[in-house]
Parts: C-alpha cells; sequence; structure tokens
C-alpha cells in the first residue's frame, strides 16, 4: 500500500534542509574515495565512514560479499534467502544515514557467494563462493566503482570469522588483478586501486577471538569529533546507521566523550609519497585534476553557508564550470561524481521538493496504475521533470502501464543513495542559467511479482511412519477462477478441500524426500514472501510453489509437550508436525504452577530468554517443575540473552564466549558419543546416520562450564581443533531432567534433516 501521511511526517522529520544542505556541500570537499570491504551486512566501520564521509567529504563506499542469509534475526522468522532479502534491505537504510554507496559480490539468491554459516578459515571460505568467482566480482565492483583506497573491516587472521578473513584476504589479491589489462574475469576497464590498508585494531569480542595481535597503526583517522550543524557525534551517526540493522540487534547508545578514533596500517600503496594521511599521494579536490574555477566556486558555495541564495549562486557557477571541463578520461568518474553532487547542492539551496507516489506498489507484469507528481520549485528558475522507466514499462496520461514487465530483483547488485535505479524520477532545474539534474526515488518503490502466484502456507512438512496417519493437508489458494492442480510422486493421491488439497500417501510409503509441486492453468506456479518491517522499504521473495516432503520413522515418546518460544525458531510447528502433543505456552501459563503440571515436558527456544519478557522471573518455578518430575529442554542461547549461568539452569551451567572458540562449524565434523545415555537411546536409537546430512554447522554457543550434576553425551570438533563437550549436557534434577542442547537440532527440523526430528524426540522423553 502507498505511505501514509504519518510516515511522510516521520520521513520529513528526520533531516531538516539545513542539514542536507550542510552535508551535501562536505561531499564536495574533496574528490578522495574510499572503499570499505566486508563479508556481511553490518560489517561496515560506520562510525570511521561517517567521520571521512560526512567530516572531510570523502567519497565512501562498501563492498559486502554476502547477503547474511545464515545469520541470526533478532526481529522474526526469516531464514536463508527471505533473511537475504532482509538484511539488503537494511543494509540499503543504513547506506541512506550515510550516503553509502553499496555494492554485493553475491547478485542473485542462488549465489554461490552466500552466507553459508560460520566458517574458521578464508582460505575454506573461498573454496565454498568459488576463488575465481569471488575475484572477478570483487575486480568488476572496483572497476566500477574505482575508489583510490579500499579497506577491510577485519585482519585475515585465525581467531576471526572465516567470511571476513576471505574478504581481506581477496582485497591483497584484487589490488594488482584489478588494474591487469590482460585479467580475463572482468569486462570493465581496468583501474589501479592506490592504496590498501587494514585495520590496525582488534576485531576481538563477544564473537570473535584474534589470536594474533593487530598490525602496528602506519595512520589514525579521527572520528572522535562533532558534526557542527547536526549536533551529533560522527560515532553516534555511524549508530544512527547501525541501528537500521535489527536483524541483528544492532544499534547502541555512545555516550558524549566515549568516541572513537580508528588506527589504520598501510599494507600496499602505489604511490610514492610518505603517508602523511588519507590523502597523500592522490588528487585532493579539482583543482588537482586542472580545474581550479570550479573547485573556487564549491569553495565559495561551502563558505556561503547557511545563506541558501548565495550557495545556489556559487554553486550553479561551479556546475557551468564541470559542464564545460575537460579532464583526463582516467578522472572522468571523479567529475561525473562532482556534478550529481553539485546537482543535489542545487536542489537544496533551491529549496526545490519532489514526490512521487503511485497508486499501488504491488503490480503483476502486466498491469497499470496511477501515479501522481508533487512538486515545488522553490527559488529555481525552472522545473521540468520526467520519468525514467525500465523496459516495458510507460506513462499513458496519469497511468503507469506496465507490459511484460521484468519481476523486481530481491538481490540488486547496487545501491547508489542519491541515483536511484528506474523506475525513478528525473528533476531538471534551471538556476542562474545552469540546468541540474538528479534522480528521485518514488515514495515507496514498486514491486512487479510475477504472475502465476499462489498462496502456499508451507514448502516443507515431515511425515512420520511411526505416527497415525498418511496424508497431509496442503493449504494453497489463488486469486480470481484460475484451476489449480497438484503434480504429486507417484501412488500418490490428491482431492481439493476448501482450503486447498488433502493429499495422501500410499499406506507402505518408504522414509525419503518427495516433492509436490502446484500449478496453475497448468503453468508452474510461485509464491511471493512478503517481507514487511517498519524499518525497511517492502520486499518480495518469488519462489516456486513447491512443497517438499520427507517422510521418516521417528518413534516418539508418550509425552505432552509445552513449549516458549522467542520468535526466532519454529520448534513447536516441527514437533507438532511428527505427531507429537504440543501446546504454546503464554506468559500466563508460566506463572502457574498448575498450568506447568500438565505438561510432561517444555522446551525453550533459542533465544526466548531474551525475547519473553519475564521468563527469567519464572525459571524458580520451572526448577521446582523440573524436581516434580518434568524434563526441561533449553535450546542454544547467547550469554548475552539473559543467561544468567546460575540462575536459569538448575544447576550452574556457563555458556562460553567469544562464541567462535565455542561452535563447530563443520555441518560434517564426526560426532563421538561419550556414554550409553538414554537420551541418545531412547525412544531412537541415534547412529551414525542422524548425523549426516546436517546443514549450516553442528552447534554454537556451546556450554563452557557446568556443575558435576551434567553429563556430556556427545563429543565434537572442527578438523584440527579440540574436541567440545558442551554441546549436549543431561542433568538428573530430583525426579526429573534438564537437557541444555547447543545443536542446531531446530535448524535440522526446518531443513528436513531426518536425524533433527529423531534427536528431538529423545530429547522430549521422560527420565524412566
Amino acid at each position: 500500500m502507498p505511505i501514509s501521511d504519518q510516515t511522510r511526517i516521520s520521513r520529513d522529520q528526520q533531516t531538516p534542509r539545513i542539514v542536507a544542505l550542510w552535508q551535501a556541500l562536505a561531499r564536495l570537499k574533496t574528490v578522495v574515495s574510499f572503499m570499505n570491504t566486508g563479508a556481511h551486512p553490518d560489517d561496515e566501520t560506520s562510525a570511521m565512514l561517517a567521520a571521512i564521509g560526512m567530516r572531510d567529504g570523502v567519497d565512501i563506499s562498501y563492498a559486502c560479499s554476502t547477503r547474511g542469509e545464515g545469520g541470526q534475526n533478532d526481529i522474526g522468522t526469516e531464514a536463508g534467502q527471505a533473511l537475504g532479502v532482509l538484511r539488503t534491505a537494511e543494509m540499503e537504510r543504513a547506506c541512506d544515514v550515510l550516503n553509502l554507496r553499496m555494492y554485493w559480490l553475491s547478485d542473485s539468491p542462488d549465489d554461490t557467494i552466500y552466507d553459508f554459516g560460520f566458517s574458521k578459515s578464508g582460505v575454506e571460505t573461498m573454496g565454498h563462493w568459488g576463488h575465481d568467482r569471488t575475484l572477478a566480482r570483487f575486480v568488476d565492483i572496483l572497476r566500477m566503482e574505482r575508489p583510490d583506497i579500499i579497506c577491510p573491516t577485519f585482519l585475515d587472521i585465525p581467531g576471526q570469522h572465516g567470511h571476513h578473513r576471505a574478504m581481506t584476504l581477496a582485497a591483497h589479491l584484487v589490488m594488482d588483478l584489478c588494474a591487469d589489462p590482460e585479467y580475463r574475469g572482468s569486462n570493465f576497464l581496468p583501474w589501479q586501486v592506490k592504496k590498501l590498508y587494514i585495520p590496525a585494531w582488534s576485531g576481538a569480542g563477544q564473537a570473535y577471538d584474534d589470536d594474533v595481535p593487530p598490525p602496528p597503526a602506519t595512520l589514525t583517522l579521527q572520528a572522535d569529533g562533532i558534526d557542527p550543524v547536526s549536533g551529533h557525534s560522527y560515532e553516534r551517526i555511524g549508530q544512527h546507521s547501525r541501528a537500521f540493522h535489527k536483524t541483528q540487534a544492532m544499534g547502541r547508545w555512545i555516550p558524549a566523550g566515549t568516541e572513537r578514533n580508528w588506527p589504520l596500517h598501510l599494507a600496499d600503496t602505489r604511490v610514492a609519497e610518505p603517508d602523511a594521511d588519507l590523502a597523500s599521494g592522490l588528487p585532493q579536490d579539482l583543482r588537482d585534476l586542472g580545474l581550479p574555477k570550479a573547485q573556487d566556486h564549491i569553495d565559495a558555495a561551502r563558505a556561503a553557508f547557511p545563506d541558501f541564495g548565495s550557495v545556489l549562486c556559487h554553486a550553479s557557477a561551479a556546475l557551468g564550470a564541470l559542464d564545460i571541463a575537460k579532464v583526463d578520461p582516467e578522472y572522468g568518474h571523479k567529475i561525473r561524481r562532482k556534478r550529481a553532487q553539485v546537482s543535489e547542492v542545487i536542489r537544496l539551496a533551491a529549496g526545490v521538493q519532489v514526490h512521487t507516489r503511485l497508486g499501488r506498489d504491488r503490480l503483476a507484469p502486466n498491469d497499470k496504475t496511477r501515479v501522481e507528481v508533487e512538486t515545488y520549485a522553490g527559488t529555481a528558475d525552472s522545473v521540468v521533470t520526467a520519468f525514467e522507466l525500465p523496459k516495458r514499462w510507460s506513462v499513458d496520461g496519469p497511468d503507469i502501464n506496465l507490459t511484460d514487465a521484468e519481476t523486481t530483483d530481491p538481490y540488486p547488485p547496487i545501491y547508489l543513495p542519491g541515483e536511484p535505479n528506474a523506475p525513478c524520477l528525473t528533476l531538471h532545474l534551471k538556476t542562474h542559467g545552469v540546468t541540474s539534474t538528479t534522480r528521485h526515488a518514488f515514495e515507496a518503490q514498486p514491486l512487479v511479482l510475477p504472475d502465476h502466484i499462489v498462496d502456499l502456507k508451507s514448502h516443507a512438512t515431515v511425515v512420520n511412519r511411526a505416527a497415525p496417519g498418511r496424508s497431509i493437508d496442503l493449504a494453497v489458494t489463488t486469486a480470481g477462477d484460475a484451476t489449480l492442480s497438484l503434480i504429486t510422486p507417484i501412488g500418490w493421491q490428491a482431492e481439493p478441500t476448501e482450503k486447498g488439497f488433502r493429499v495422501m500417501l500410499p499406506p507402505d510409503v518408504a522414509s525419503g524426500r518427495y516433492q509436490v509441486d502446484v500449478t496453475l492453468n497448468k503453468v508452474a506456479a510461485q509464491t511471493v514472501a512478503h517481507i514487511d518491517h517498519d524499518h525497511i522499504d517492502a520486499r518480495a521473495l518469488a519462489r516456486p510453489a513447491t512443497l517438499n516432503v520427507q517422510v521418516v520413522d521417528v518413534a516418539l515418546p508418550n509425552v505432552r509437550v509445552g513449549y516458549i518460544g522467542g520468535g526466532n525458531d519454529a520448534v513447536a510447528h516441527w514437533v507438532g508436525q511428527m505427531g507429537m502433543d504440543v501446546t504454546e505456552l503464554s506468559d500466563d501459563d508460566l506463572q502457574s504452577d498448575s498450568a506447568l503440571a500438565d505438561y510432561d515436558s517444555i522446551i525453550i527456544g533459542i533465544f526466548a530468554m531474551k525475547f519473553r519478557k519475564d521468563l527469567a522471573a519464572q525459571m524458580p518455578r520451572l526448577h521446582r517443575w523440573i524436581n516434580a518430575g518434568g524434563t526441561l529442554v533449553t535450546l542454544y542461547h547467547r550469554p548475552w540473552d539473559n543467561w544468567d549461568p546460575q540462575a536459569v539452569p538448575p544447576a550452574p551451567l556457563e555458556i562460553g564466549q567469544p562464541s567462535l572458540r565455542w561452535r563447530v562449524t563443520d555441518q560434517n565434523a564426526p560426532v563421538k558419543h561419550l556414554t550409553e545415555h538414554p537420551i541418545l537411546s531412547s525412544p531412537n536409537q541415534i547412529t551414525d546416520t542422524d548425523w549426516e546430512g546436517w546443514q549450516k554447522e553442528r552447534g554454537l554457543y556451546f556450554a563452557k562450564s557446568w556443575d558435576a550434576v551434567y553429563t556430556p553425551l556427545v563429543e565434537i570438533a572442527d578438523p584440527g581443533e579440540a574436541p567440545h563437550q558442551g554441546a549436549l549436557l543431561a542433568a538428573d534434577i530430583g525426579a526429573g531432567r534438564h537437557v541444555h542442547c547447543a545443536l542446531i537440532v531446530h535448524l535440522q527440523m526446518a531443513a528436513l534433516v531426518p536425524g533433527g526430528f529423531a534427536l528431538m524426540a529423545n530429547l522430549l522423553a521422560k527420565r524412566d
């Protein structure tokens, strides 16, 4: 739906015109450009970028390898590609705050460059991503953006995330490749990056534990100042940006006086001058490019602030000088960038406003919608607007028409604040005899969705041969009078129901993976996941309308299960799907001894101690319930998720950090059983087969220490590392049991890994 007036008002008040003009003028100070590089959305060094961009005028950009598909999600249940779409949208909003130009190495949901889970080796990571593809995409980005300087956020040292290490390793390799005209991995013109800096600070913390100290600082970027117009410190502006990474719980208050500076180590340079500052050996402004007149006008415009009229006069003269400038083609991109930046100064100084909105922002490939353009000319002599539209879009009077239009890309490879892709509005202003051009995104960017859409409620399910029933109720609907049908495996039957179909499996169906495809008018259908959160623009992810069915043979304990979730997993759904009696417990249930007494086993989902208000206060009641005979299963938590090692578990149990040291990232790592405990044998005998086919990794946030009442059940290790025994612990407490499981069993069920269901059934069994 189009945005509301309340949203417009909120956006309008976020950046007053005078602040926006000040920031736009700051970008005219220099022609130096700086690209930060990282592996995930939120790896950017936001405070440092805020200082060099907003104070020094350096042209800043960020190259990121993955979309963060394998990360945590603190605000919802989006995972995998859907999480990648969400984190892409968050990154774009974070870029808007800093005016940060954004490039992604991963350019599609199926790219080999993806966030495949935690890794401890850069070489291993590049093996997953594809060594040649990673370098080719990196070179493409550098040749498109043409930065003077690149700087990874993390060091390539043991103790760091392998994805971080891979991007730092690649940064060293692309210095020569990018400039090599014989390099065949890119079709863009060669470009020589002049400097490579690496951090001279440690990346150690809650997650990582750098094995060696950082290199010595050769240069320190001062970032502890305050922007004189907004009044915000650059550190705090960085947090304004980071706060949009809500899925990763980013954004923290920086008290005045605690701001940081940023030490850098010059790792590679292609300039002869000593490195006294960031710009040493580089063209610093337009005078160095042979355009002194344009720089004089820019300096005058900056000096005239906050006199809007004088700024407009000098900025118009600067653009006029740039329009007739002849410059070395090597620096043509810098001149084009300055023209765009000066044009934005002109628009702001003139007070020109434009708002473009559509009647509908979710469209089909053959669709039409009303368009409305609201303009205010301010002090400009004239204002002319024009639509810039994608292929097969057209304007017909007050309407925009689509004819077999392409669907919206959920993984756009580039995002440039102030330079939106089509569809957008182009604004041509005439001021003081000069014409400037700026591009403006629509108030809400439209989403073009595919034809043949169905609403498929589930893409995956499990059928347990050990439980009653051999049918699946598939909820699937579509708009209009189209005909829905299914393509099922041989021997399966399907009959229509009010909500979709009932799919009947043969009584003797074998264990294994099966697929049911939905068609619409005999054409393969698609489903669309709408990703809507208040802090981002709406996104959509289309995928085939396919139901994956895993048939398992899992014996079930005769227990009634309660589930306490934090909104970050779907454990209750999967426990119910495999045939167990499960109920999601409310906050009121947790405050009643009699309500808890109705359950034999209770699961506390991942991160629930953080996201379920007052859960920590109810742990004494749960401890009494355990003593009376209940089985409590706690799934993995981070140390900072309100996990008090003395109060949350019924006996002391400490979660290790930094987390890199307390996880096994190899999903195929051998699992050694340490004991004949019932959890490994009843009601299902857990064997090597149950540890096969695991996704992402074995587990994380392992326990570091525990009371002697706990028994470690398994031992696991990444190759070449000491084994861990804190992945699965069990303690007999009174008449009951506490099981702490840091294995990512919840994800295995979602990925339809048979062993995940067998292990979960055993975890929930009552103590004999």
